[in-house]
């Protein structure tokens, strides 16, 4: 499945568009990463553990909005992006959302 940022995909041409394909995941912190991020966050630098699991969380989003794509019979989605919301203290959402299409080789 091709993703991308852009609304064009070089060399190839849109067919058919599906429609929004979206993918999201809600991810909270532990007690232990909350202690360590508030000591980190005297000395300064990055916290790991926030770092990691934000990671974590764009894949799954991403990989449950390219599920629901080919669920809508694409093979691409363009103009992906990302949405991030606090639903709760210590708890965001990750959406990540963009446009199905189907795409074939222009030429």
């Amino acid at each position: 499945m091709i993703v991308s940022t852009s609304e064009h995909l070089p060399g190839k041409k849109i067919i058919r568009t599906l429609g929004l394909a979206t993918g999201n995941t809600i991810r909270c912190t532990h007690l232990g990463a909350d202690i360590k991020a508030m000591i980190q966050n005297l000395v300064g630098g990055e916290i790991d553990e926030y770092t990691g699991m934000i990671a974590q969380a764009r894949e799954q989003a991403i990989d449950r909005m390219k599920d629901r794509a080919r669920e809508m019979g694409a093979n691409a989605i363009i103009g992906m992006r990302f949405s991030t919301t606090e639903v709760m203290h210590g708890a965001a959402e990750i959406l990540a959302y963009g446009t199905a299409v189907w795409v074939e080789e222009d030429g």
